[in-house]
Order: structure tokens, then C-alpha cells, then sequence
């Protein structure tokens, strides 16, 4: 896959996890940690570089790697939007397209996953191009707002939300592929939040969609995901990776 990177988003505290000497994504789902799930999946696609951004626990995540990929980090936790600038910062001037995606909760997806992402991306020049699923229980999670011809007009947080945007079940996992040109952009425009003092990654989508840039989404049916923010959803995540892994034995 030539001229595409990948940035990993690894910096959060995972407060929820209540962790105090190392990062969520070092916690194992299968037989390995979250985070090399991710790595492994993006190695196999020849994806060069794959940056990891790093922050709370730091040494717990660089430890796990021998010099296969390249780390930024976030000194302040600064939002999703602010982690994915850093990992810009240190991407090589050659890489045209990047995957941004977390690293608690990438390790359901697959090749032919993120190969149709790019597929879809680089056919219609996309400037951003969004994995969607539709899942049963979507509470807590981004929906995806679509126009009247089914495009792509907006991703709205749960607390956000209308009572109306609540009950759509198409969400956002929160893997992206957007061109690099784009990200440089815009990524200096995303305002923070008034209510967390946050720069979010979706923040970009609005500002896609308001300045005329091609947006586009894959809607995946038949994955299985699962995020992971507590101990809880770690155990029903190990479950569901199973499942998977069964799946495509």
C-alpha cells in the first residue's frame, strides 16, 4: 500500500479502566496486548509508518515495540484532534493517506476492512473516508448523520444529540482514512470544545462537509466490534474476539 501511513491513538489516561502504571491498550484481548492487534493488521497491509501517539504511561506502550514503529506524543491531553496532529508532525513527507484509528478497540478489524476503506478513498479522491457500523445498543457512541441523498452531513457526539439523533443506529468506531494534505488543512482550524476544552477528531467532518470536501463512509454490516473503556467491556470484548477469530478460522 504504497504512500499510506497509519496513526495510532494511544495517549488517553482511560480513566474508566482506573489503570495507574499502564496505558489501556497494553491490556490483553486474545493472547496479546490491544494495541499490537492494530500494529500486526496494518504491518501485514505494508502500511509505512505507523505512528503511535503516546501520553499517560507512555513507557508501557514504547516498550511493547523494538523499533517497528514510530511514536509522537501528546503531552497534554488535549482531545482526539490534537493527538492526531502530533502524530502529522512526524509523518514522512512521502505519505499521502493516513488511517486514524484508536488503539483499545481496533483489534476486530480486518484487511479486507481497511483495504475496502482505501479502495473507496482513493477511487473518489476522498478527502476524508469514515468505517460506519450499525449496531443494536449505540448509547454512548458518535451517530452518523446523513443527508436526504445519504451523504455524509455530520457526526454527533451522545451528549450532543437530539432525542431524535439518539435513535439512529449507525455510529462511528472511530477509524478514519483522510488524505494528509487535508489533515494540514485542517486540523489548525478544529475549535475546542466549549465543554471539555477539547479538540475532537469529528470536529473535522463539519468542517469537511462546510467547505465543500469529499466525504464518504463504508458501512460494515457484518463486523464484530466492541469498544473498550472498563474492565466490563474488556471482558465482553475478549468474548466477542473470539467469536471473531472463530469466524474467520
Amino acid at each position: 500500500m504504497t504512500k499510506t501511513g497509519a496513526i495510532i491513538l494511544a495517549a488517553g489516561k482511560g480513566k474508566r479502566m482506573k489503570s495507574k502504571i499502564s496505558n489501556k491498550v497494553t491490556m490483553k484481548l486474545g493472547d496479546k496486548p490491544m494495541v499490537m492487534h492494530a500494529v500486526e493488521l496494518l504491518e501485514g497491509m505494508k502500511v509505512i509508518p505507523i505512528v503511535i501517539v503516546v501520553g499517560f504511561a507512555k513507557d508501557s506502550v514504547k516498550n511493547l515495540f523494538d523499533g517497528s514503529v514510530v511514536f509522537a506524543e501528546q503531552k497534554k491531553r488535549l482531545g482526539t484532534a490534537h493527538a492526531a496532529h502530533q502524530g502529522v508532525k512526524v509523518l514522512s513527507p512521502s505519505t499521502e493517506n493516513v488511517y486514524v484509528l484508536n488503539g483499545d478497540d481496533s483489534a476486530f478489524y480486518t484487511k479486507d476492512i481497511l483495504e475496502k476503506l482505501y479502495k473507496t478513498h482513493e477511487a473518489n479522491r476522498n478527502a476524508v473516508t469514515i468505517l460506519t457500523l450499525k449496531v443494536a445498543d449505540p448509547g454512548g457512541l458518535g451517530r452518523i448523520i446523513r443527508g436526504k441523498n445519504g451523504e455524509i452531513s455530520a457526526i454527533v457526539e451522545e451528549k450532543d444529540a437530539t432525542d431524535a439523533q439518539r435513535k439512529i443506529s449507525e455510529i462511528n468506531p472511530g477509524c478514519y482514512l483522510f488524505s494528509v494534505a487535508f489533515l494540514k488543512k485542517y486540523l489548525p482550524k478544529v475549535k475546542k470544545s466549549s465543554v471539555t476544552k477539547e479538540y475532537y477528531l469529528v470536529s473535522l467532518i463539519d468542517l469537511a462537509v462546510k467547505n465543500g470536501e469529499k466525504v464518504d463512509a463504508i458501512l460494515c454490516g457484518n463486523i464484530i466490534w466492541r469498544g473498550v473503556n472498563t474492565k466490563d467491556e474488556l471482558e465482553t470484548a475478549e468474548k466477542l474476539f473470539k467469536k471473531h477469530l472463530k469466524s474467520f478460522a
